[in-house]
């Protein structure tokens, strides 16, 4: 795939916006609350989800025990009879000519996947990276940037959000920046998303969540942990030309130890 960052579609006359569901999740190496690496269980729920997009965080390929050894990201890509985009975070040879042993975000897309590339984040610790696509729609163009960012400290994941935004050019018009961020909308080391995107959550004009009898906590979108949601750090940020319909919080049927979000885009055609 290309890395070229100012490819258009060719301009057309006006369309109405494009519908395209994304969902974005953080399998925990598909070990689900019962500590049980289950694959089928987490393609199952993204499977339920019927998304266009799918941006997946904490996938495994040949990593090892604790995930059985297999290439995750294939294996999901296949279930589901999506395209795949890769960006490891952690990519190290292993002896014997076997597969390498990496970790990281993963897009599985039902729609043409015309560039990805990956991009290093700055920080200590665990290494971060954040995976830029780019699909084809009938007329238009998305951009599709997956991350998480680190727990380490707030100044880091300030550091990290500035270098993902600064990937998303003029020339990109429409995309969406996704992923667990491990902060709050609201905290200030997302200012530089802020400033150049919008909080999908906020815009969406239906919201539906999995707070159940706990009517304090109602519509406010919250994923982690997945047993008792009380934090809402896994988004999807939407530039101009992205509209969102409708936004929620679905049932990980105890796949992992987060919550997967679906986000209902209206993407402008004809830019």
């Amino acid at each position: 795939m290309s890395d070229v960052a100012g490819w258009k579609p060719a301009p057309g006359p006006d369309q109405p916006p494009i519908p395209v569901r994304l969902v974005t999740f953080n399998t925990h190496h598909g070990v689900g609350e019962d500590g049980r690496h289950d694959l089928p269980r987490l393609a199952q729920v993204l499977a339920a989800a019927d998304a266009d997009l799918v941006c997946l965080q904490e996938v495994d390929r040949h990593y090892g025990e604790r995930s059985e050894d297999v290439d995750q990201a294939l294996l999901l890509s296949r279930a589901l009879d999506m395209q795949l985009a890769w960006g490891p975070a952690i990519d190290e040879p292993r002896p014997g000519g076997a597969p390498r042993r990496q970790y990281g975000n993963a897009l599985l897309s039902r729609l043409p996947i015309l560039i990805g590339d990956v991009h290093r984040l700055p920080g200590s610790g665990e290494p971060r990276v954040a995976l830029r696509t780019m699909v084809e729609l009938d007329g238009a163009a998305l951009w599709v940037t997956t991350t998480h960012l680190t727990t380490r400290s707030a100044e880091e994941r300030a550091a990290q959000v500035a270098a993902i935004t600064a990937l998303h050019t003029d020339e990109m018009e429409t995309g969406v920046i996704v992923g667990d961020l491990n902060a709050r909308p609201e905290a200030p080391e997302l200012d530089a998303l802020r400033q150049r995107f919008t909080d999908a959550w906020q815009l969406a004009g239906a919201r539906e969540d999995q707070s159940r009898w706990r009517f304090w906590q109602h519509d406010e979108g919250r994923t982690h942990p997945a047993r008792s949601p009380h934090r809402r750090i896994d988004q999807v940020w939407v530039s101009p030309g992205v509209a969102v319909a409708g936004a929620y919080v679905l049932d990980a049927e105890g796949a992992s130890d987060h919550l997967p979000l679906v986000v209902d885009l209206l993407v402008q055609s004809g830019v």
